[in-house]
């Protein structure tokens, strides 16, 4: 079906789960998988969902998020009417940043007006998934509903920020949980993407803005989960859920496997930025195994079960193993890195033996020397 839908992106919102990432840079531009950025999967599903409109909320570092993004035209939306627009981080009626969710909406409704759209796609940054958004809506129509959230069901296994839900046998939702304590237990988690008529949005917006309300999940979902025809859209895909440095870590390496990256690049494309690079080159001591390599790479020496990053240098002796090597990153000569996520234009100088665990990965920061 076609989508009469726009789309918003928040590109801030939940960075301080991978603080050591997002310190430079926003949750949506945090690199991943080689060649993407975060939002490239959010951005492109709408995208291949017909959405030629998106609205991108930016807070701040977002410099290298306008960087990547440009006019749009890597995911053909550089456009005269619509395309990616980049919204400011203040209210209508307010000079200072937004704190949360329902605050950055406020600032968005003159946006929303403007548009002529029945329905919005609203959406976060932090999880890696493949959707096609057209059957979430339908759903939504189907249902008549007020709010759809997408959800996935997981055993959880840590205690950040969650929103979990029940639902009943309609799909409609009964009981919403905030950050409860269900560690070690199987539920339905909210995915942090959400489907409205925009009018509707809109209204309660408004609403909230007139009873002082400060948050979207207390006070505009929990106490209305009775009242509002809020669904359930449940999403049995691979979803890759980045709440910690260790949950980007293994998300990333389980992009070594192939049935995981036929699942997120087979279908549809993931759209990004293009950058025309050299192919890699390949010394003559050079070994790789079961490993991503990007273009304009320069190895000599060994590579296992790792992510290498464009222009990423391995110097002769050096050995790589289960690591996720970022931009323009050096290994010296006889270095051995083991279970290391190295950020952009970090020096490893020669004969340096660096290793983190798999439950424990060691971060260098970006531009850091060792």
């Amino acid at each position: 079906m076609a989508m009469s839908a726009v789309g918003v992106i928040f590109s801030n919102i939940n960075e301080d789960k991978i603080a050591e990432l997002s310190r430079p840079r926003t949750m949506a531009s945090i690199p991943f998988g080689g060649r993407y950025r975060l939002i490239d999967f959010t951005l492109s599903n709408m995208v291949n969902s017909g959405i030629t409109t998106v609205g991108i909320l930016t807070k701040n570092n977002y410099q290298s998020l306008m960087d990547h993004l440009g006019s749009g035209k890597d995911w053909d939306l550089a456009r005269k009417a619509g395309g990616i627009i980049l919204l400011p981080p203040y209210s209508d009626d307010s000079d200072s940043l937004y704190v949360n969710r329902l605050d950055a909406l406020k600032g968005v409704t003159s946006f929303l007006k403007k548009r002529k759209e029945d329905y919005v796609v609203m959406a976060d940054c932090d999880g890696v998934m493949r959707i096609d958004f057209s059957k979430v809506l339908q759903y939504h129509i189907e249902k008549n509903a007020d709010i759809t959230m997408v959800y996935h069901n997981e055993t959880v296994v840590k205690q950040p920020y969650y929103m979990t839900f029940e639902t009943n046998e309609s799909g409609r939702i009964e009981e919403i949980a905030i950050n409860p304590n269900v560690v070690g237990q199987t539920a339905n988690v909210y995915s942090n993407i959400m489907i409205f008529n925009r009018e509707f949005l809109l209204n309660i917006v408004m609403d909230a803005i007139t009873h002082g309300y400060s948050s979207f999940g207390r006070d505009i979902l929990t106490k209305n989960v009775k009242s509002l025809k809020l669904y359930g859209y449940r999403f049995d895909g691979y979803y890759a859920g980045m709440d910690s440095l260790l949950a980007y870590y293994k998300h990333s390496m389980e992009l070594l496997n192939k049935d995981v990256r036929n699942e997120l690049f087979g279908a549809r494309d993931i759209y990004t930025k293009v950058r025309d690079s050299a192919p890699s080159k390949y010394g003559d001591e050079a070994k790789i195994r079961n490993s991503l390599v990007s273009d304009g790479c320069e190895i000599e020496g060994t590579v296992e079960n790792s992510i290498l990053f464009r222009g990423v240098k391995v110097a002769k002796g050096a050995i790589v193993r289960n690591s996720i090597i970022m931009q323009d990153t050096v290994i010296g000569e006889n270095a051995t890195v083991n279970c290391i996520i190295t950020d952009k234009n970090v020096v490893i100088r020669d004969r340096r033996n660096l290793s983190g665990c798999e439950t424990l990965p060691f971060f260098l920061p970006k531009g850091s020397m060792v």
